[in-house]
């Protein structure tokens, strides 16, 4: 019955309905129109904050740290697996479904991680956490709708991902080395309980560090085999644009294949619009203090995931001759792509980008789950605990289990914080709309960018204390 009810839900929202993909669709076109094309026009701006961004207090992670713990949650079996399917699913042109929904979401990404930071909360502890819970309880002072996206969340980000992420890890391995996954699911298990019991500011800092180390090397190595196939590239670029529309022999009948598969497994990776990443932007202590500065901040973030590390792992795939067709590939296809192209080390070069890339989306899902524990009063002790037994848990089984119909819940709950979530930001546009005009005209006038309570009219309230002059 359960996984009946999954079915149907996802078929509304993946499947025939197609309900979350024309959603997301409405939210990027819609905030890309009513931003002013941000993505475009301030494209050189987000890059620019960096500077000043690795600056934290006692209160919040810094903005570097914020948008590497994102990228830590976004960076993951969906860049190298999940670009892997929806290369197998929809061909070629899927990728290019990937940019666009890409693009679309830089906006809708700097919008609901500018709403993060206006409504963000303090915790047990005295830091900052937030997110969409918190954003539709006190802007749109919908408490029900907050729990309910907690709740989804929750059930993704604290009990199922980790096990997707973690079941990815002991299939590259076991792929590659032989290494029983019970084996490395124990060490997976027990690396991650020491990690996260450290709390946000131990994620945050193994984050700093792993993420633009791994990031840099996985760009790095397809720069280099790219240009050793520079001849290859312009024919690889020309049948990804005209399999998107279908105008191709190889891909006809595959158009809303394309499409399809490129979106899913595009948001699925950058996460633009679920309401995932307002949990990390809402932890940060921005630089310069306005929250706009995480928009941009986590826009970048967007950028970074589908338009580098995807299209990175897409060039990898089909610089190797990968086409549709070939069944649900997974891991196990951009492993074989890279042995291809640099010899035996291409196995074992996957294996170790995937199992990081894997295990800090890992550490980073408990992150998000455990920002959400403040809104039902649970951000002590006992209430951190039992979150990091389940979550522990669950990963130990899903590094040993078939997850065929875990991935399907997966879908769901992804699916369902995203509808949730998209219905918050576009109620609370003018909220948007006029944090970030404050912010242009500061920058404008090139006054103080510090952002205060009453310097514009937003929605609801934010809770005292955190933005005062005190």
């Amino acid at each position: 019955m359960f996984n009946s009810l999954v079915a149907s839900i996802n078929d509304i929202l993946w499947g025939k309905g197609q309900v979350l993909i024309y959603m997301l669709l409405f939210a990027g076109v819609w905030f890309s129109i009513r931003l002013g094309c941000i993505q475009l026009r301030h494209f050189g701006h987000m890059f620019s904050l960096l500077k000043g961004s690795t600056s934290s207090d006692k209160s919040g992670i810094s903005s570097f740290q914020a948008l590497c713990t994102s990228l830590s949650a976004r960076v993951g079996t969906g860049n190298l697996a999940g670009v892997a399917i929806a290369l197998s699913l929809g061909g070629p042109g899927a990728i290019f479904w990937m940019w666009v929904i890409a693009f679309l979401g830089m906006a809708t990404g700097y919008a609901e991680s500018l709403l993060g930071q206006v409504y963000k909360v303090r915790d047990s502890n005295g830091e900052f956490r937030g997110g969409p819970a918190y954003y539709i309880k006190q802007g749109l002072g919908l408490g029900w709708l907050g729990i309910a996206f907690s709740v989804c969340l929750l059930f993704g980000y604290g009990f199922i991902f980790g096990a997707t992420q973690a079941n990815t890890i002991t299939d590259a391995l076991n792929y590659a080395y032989d290494i029983p996954t019970r084996t490395s699911g124990i060490v997976i298990t027990v690396l991650a309980g020491v990690i996260i019991l450290g709390g946000l500011r131990a994620i945050a800092r193994f984050s700093g560090i792993i993420v633009p180390i791994m990031g840099i090397a996985y760009v790095l190595v397809v720069v280099g085999i790219a240009i050793v196939n520079i001849a290859q590239v312009p024919a690889m670029l020309w049948n990804i644009i005209t399999s998107a529309f279908g105008l191709n022999e190889a891909a006809a009948g595959t158009f809303a294949a394309a499409i399809k598969n490129g979106i899913q497994r595009g948001l699925y990776s950058n996460e633009a619009g679920t309401g995932a990443v307002p949990q990390a932007a809402a932890s940060a202590s921005p630089y310069p203090r306005h929250p706009a500065t995480q928009g941009y901040i986590q826009m970048l973030g967007v950028f970074l995931d589908t338009m580098i590390v995807c299209t990175c792992t897409a060039i990898i795939i089909m610089l190797a001759g990968g086409t549709s067709g070939e069944g649900m590939e997974g891991i196990r296809l951009t492993q074989d792509a890279m042995t291809s192209h640099i010899g035996s080390w291409g196995i074992h070069f996957v294996s170790i980008a995937i199992s990081l890339f894997a295990f800090t989306s890992i550490v980073a899902n408990y992150a998000y789950a455990e920002s959400n524990l403040h809104l039902f009063k649970q951000d002590n002790k006992i209430g951190r605990g039992i979150l990091t037994m389940i979550f522990l848990a669950m990963i130990l089984v899903g590094a040993n289990a078939n997850l065929q119909n875990v991935w399907a819940a997966a879908d769901m709950a992804f699916g369902l914080m995203a509808v949730i979530n998209i219905i918050a930001i576009v109620l609370l546009t003018p909220t948007i709309l006029a944090v970030s005009e404050d912010y242009n005209r500061r920058r404008k006038e090139k006054s103080s960018m510090k952002y205060m309570p009453g310097d514009c009219p937003i929605q609801g309230e934010s809770e005292q204390g955190i933005w005062d002059k005190s």
